[in-house]
């Protein structure tokens, strides 16, 4: 069970807002800028990728339409969003293994995935709690794998949008200026952080980031864990202790 004294931020602000959540991010634009973020990473088959902080599945779900020889694993803390992404899935016809937990203890192996994907996840994450976040995620990338990461520019970097204000408050973006970014993932042992791009949404601008893991890295991070990996079709797995703080 994951503890009781952990919260989250759930992925519209709020659960009352979670049903509007999707239809409101595809008005504005969202659903193609996932898109363009897969487009990125130029995945091959065979390949296992993680969707941290998957919300509702849409991503989850992209990846496996796209590209069904890919195994995909998605993780969330809420379990209300992982509910709506195991329908989803469902509803499409693909099988992803969804896991409910918090991106900065990963239940993972390390360097257990080739690619590590984070959609509209960073900015509801504390000024603290972003590092160890960013560090949970180099570790289970393999060496010469990648993270791609897409989220709302902070204020450094023009305005964030009606759909950052109307989902979260002000506090929770100031901390995603692009400088602030680099900086986080850099000390967090990423190779190479870069932003690659920025996206105008419809009410709003969003910025797209990219970082590897050398092959250097692996021995000073190893972490003991062997949880049962099978893929989980559907199912969210509860993994003690683990989740977004809100």
């Amino acid at each position: 069970m994951m503890g009781s004294s952990r919260t989250y931020l759930p992925a519209a602000g709020h659960d009352w807002s979670l049903p509007l959540y999707d239809p409101i991010v595809k008005l504005l634009g969202g659903d193609a800028a996932r898109r363009a973020l897969l487009e990125q990473a130029a995945l091959r088959p065979g390949q296992r990728v993680l969707d941290v902080g998957c919300g509702t599945g849409t991503l989850a779900t992209l990846i496996k339409q796209l590209y069904p020889d890919v195994e995909v694993v998605g993780l969330d803390p809420d379990p209300k969003a992982l509910a709506r992404a195991r329908r989803k899935a469902a509803r499409a016809g693909v099988s992803i293994q969804f896991d409910q937990g918090f991106g900065d203890e990963l239940p993972y192996p390390e360097a257990w995935f080739d690619c590590v994907f984070s959609s509209f996840m960073f900015h509801h994450l504390p000024p603290d709690e972003k590092g160890k976040t960013l560090r949970a995620i180099r570790r289970v990338v393999k060496p010469g794998g990648e993270f791609y990461m897409l989220d709302f520019e902070g204020r450094e970097d023009g305005a964030h949008g009606f759909l950052a204000r109307l989902l979260h408050s002000s506090d929770r973006m100031k901390d995603n200026s692009e400088s602030r970014v680099l900086s986080v993932m850099r000390q967090a042992g990423f190779a190479d952080p870069r932003k690659t791009g920025r996206r105008r949404m419809l009410l709003g601008g969003v910025a797209y980031y990219r970082a590897g893991r050398s092959w250097q890295s692996v021995s000073a991070c190893s972490w003991e864990f062997s949880p049962r990996m099978e893929r989980n079709d559907h199912r969210s797995r509860k993994s003690g202790g683990l989740g977004y703080p809100g």
